[in-house]
Order: C-alpha cells, then structure tokens, then sequence
C-alpha cells in the first residue's frame, strides 16, 4: 500500500465517519469510517518507514571516505 491509497483511505473513511448520515440496517457507517481511518494511517506509517530504510539519504551505512596518501 502506497502513500496515495493510505491517504485516500483516510479521507474516504473521515468521509464514512463525519460527513455522511445515512442509516442503514446491519451497517453502521460510523465504525466502517473509522475502520478505514486506521488502516489509511497504519498504511501511511508503514509506507513512511520503509521508503525512509531505502533512502540513501540520512544514514551513515555504506559510505565510505577513502584517504589517500602522497608520497614525496
């Protein structure tokens, strides 16, 4: 799940939990919004923590500084 489908699924759950008021039998907007409010922001964390492991970008690993000495 990408950064786009975790925020679309937060908006569309803050939809189902806020904005919406239609009662249906057997079905209650309310936790199905906010059902789909927590997984769009376990998703966002999720999607955040793993592109910031992939990043070259603010670690230290890998790098290496090579010295080289001049002979006279």
């Amino acid at each position: 799940m990408g950064i786009g489908v975790s925020v679309f699924l937060l908006a569309v759950g803050a939809i189902l939990a806020f904005a919406v008021d239609v009662s249906l039998q057997g079905l209650d907007l309310d936790t199905v919004g906010v059902i789909l409010m927590i997984v769009g922001a376990i998703g966002l964390l999720l999607s955040a923590v793993f592109l910031s492991s992939f990043s070259p970008y603010g670690r230290g690993a890998g790098r290496e500084t090579v010295v080289r000495e001049e002979r006279f």
